[in-house]
């Protein structure tokens, strides 16, 4: 176990560091220090890394497994078998046959779940302590000997379609501008959907998902992340249920950074379902390894992501859209800032754009004041500091830690996220944010979009009421 010293001396560094001018003031950081240094790393001889971090004083402890595999893996024609064997491993392995995972789990009242992304899956169950034993030897039954049959995944298929047709397919606009977005970065792995086309689901085979499962389920491409009342003999259980498990004879697929020139490209999709017009904007950024990336996560959210936002300080005072929605795509080997926006009546797609330009513009232009980078790193460590307290999510968070921060899993970004300056911020604004950026006009049916343009021409107070009344 780390020793408190460490902790303390990593608090201090941070307190004393020149990067945090005397009317900075950052509470709550020493929180991330002190639950640190009772967290214990180490890995097994196949690979396994494992995190544990005991917490007497709950009653429940959660198990969080994260591999390093999602849809970047897939071959061609064999698009969406991350996210499908994800729903695979909840239905049946070699010691817990059918339904018996979840039956078991659900009769203790447990909560699990599980997630596919482009570059990883993760699992997660959180249940009462004394039923650990339990939870690790389903866990790794699933993991290591997933039963994969005809039945099951004939199943599986039509769940997964289901689910792409509620999600995707009807809803307005998400199919379309979800595929031109990722022919943006095509001949790429990134190049195609984690839910993937219906052909490949269709064509998914026992033995084409066993394929898959033997080349990226294995214990060297796992974290392993145990949080709650942990007893005396964890480690005895661990080894006991993972220490079998072969690591295979061949390297783990490594993947670079990818090598895309930005440039500006201007797109219409129209829709007949769509109620109202919208408009996306997105940039190529820096993946989540990169030294900009923390300097990317705070202007994202300065720009478009928290409540207090540059993007939304105009809209109170010059109300240019309904609705904006930021959800930034931070990949292992790139990066995506997006925005979404919907207009108001008076304000054409091109005049959004302008204001969002103008609102990028500023702060290429003038940096920002301590005062105001003070308060985004204050808001990220807030966000961070929410996690703490819910076993799950702690647990997910270090099954999720960078192979650069293994020794340091919940201090390591805030010292990095510490450090940034306000003129990295400004650095990074006019690195990125240029006018090289893809804008989507989301279009509904034609009527729909003349009567946007009537409304446009109206005086204000008219095409207002005539908005409210239809709103």
């Amino acid at each position: 176990m780390r020793p408190y010293l460490s902790g303390y001396f990593g608090l201090v560094i941070a307190l004393l560091s020149p990067s945090l001018k005397a009317q900075c003031l950052i509470t709550g950081a020493e929180q991330l220090y002190q639950l640190e240094s009772h967290i214990e790393t180490y890995t097994l001889a196949n690979g396994l890394t494992v995190h544990l971090l005991p917490q007497a004083e709950k009653h429940t402890v959660t198990i969080a497994s994260q591999f390093n595999v999602g849809a970047r893996n897939e071959a061609k024609d064999q698009t969406g078998y991350a996210h499908l064997f994800e729903h695979m491993l909840f239905k049946g392995s070699e010691q817990a046959p059918g339904d018996s995972y979840a039956q078991q789990l659900s009769a203790l009242g447990a909560r699990f779940n599980a997630s596919t992304h482009f570059d990883y899956t993760n699992y997660y169950v959180t249940l009462p302590s004394q039923a650990l034993g339990l939870g690790l030897f389903l866990e790794a039954d699933r993991f290591i000997r997933p039963d994969l049959n005809q039945t099951t995944v004939k199943n599986q298929q039509e769940t997964v379609l289901q689910e792409m047709a509620q999600t995707i397919d009807n809803q307005p606009y998400v199919r379309s501008a979800m595929e031109f977005l990722l022919e943006q970065v095509k001949d790429t792995p990134y190049g195609h959907g984690i839910i993937g086309s219906r052909e490949d689901i269709t064509e998914a085979s026992p033995e084409r998902l066993t394929a898959f499962h033997r080349a990226h389920y294995r214990p060297d491409a796992m974290q392993l992340s145990l949080v709650g009342k942990l007893p005396s003999d964890v480690k005895s259980l661990i080894a006991q249920h993972f220490n079998a498990w072969p690591t295979p004879d061949q390297p783990i697929t490594e993947f670079d950074e990818l090598k895309i020139t930005p440039k500006p490209v201007h797109a219409e999709l129209i829709d007949e379902r769509g109620p109202w017009p919208g408009l996306l904007l997105a940039w190529h950024t820096v993946g989540k390894n990169h030294p900009d990336a923390a300097a990317m996560r705070l202007l994202e959210g300065y720009l478009f992501q928290n409540t207090r936002s540059a993007i939304a300080q105009i809209s109170q005072h010059d109300p240019a859209q309904m609705l904006s929605y930021s959800l930034p795509f931070e990949l292992e080997n790139h990066g995506i800032t997006n925005l979404v926006l919907v207009p108001r009546a008076k304000t054409s797609l091109d005049d959004l754009t302008e204001k969002v330009l103008g609102v990028v513009a500023k702060v290429q232009q003038t940096s920002l004041s301590d005062a105001e980078l003070c308060q985004l790193k204050q808001t990220w460590l807030n966000n961070q500091l929410a996690q703490l307290d819910n076993t799950q999510s702690l647990a997910t968070l270090l099954s999720a830690t960078a192979k650069q921060d293994q020794m340091h899993p919940l201090t390591a970004q805030w010292q990095r996220i510490n450090s940034v300056t306000t003129e990295d911020l400004q650095r990074v604004a006019t690195l990125y944010f240029t006018n090289n950026m893809v804008r989507v006009d989301l279009l509904p049916p034609w009527y729909i979009r003349v009567g946007k343009t009537l409304l446009e021409w109206l005086p204000s107070g008219v095409s207002d009421s005539l908005e409210d009344a239809v709103l």
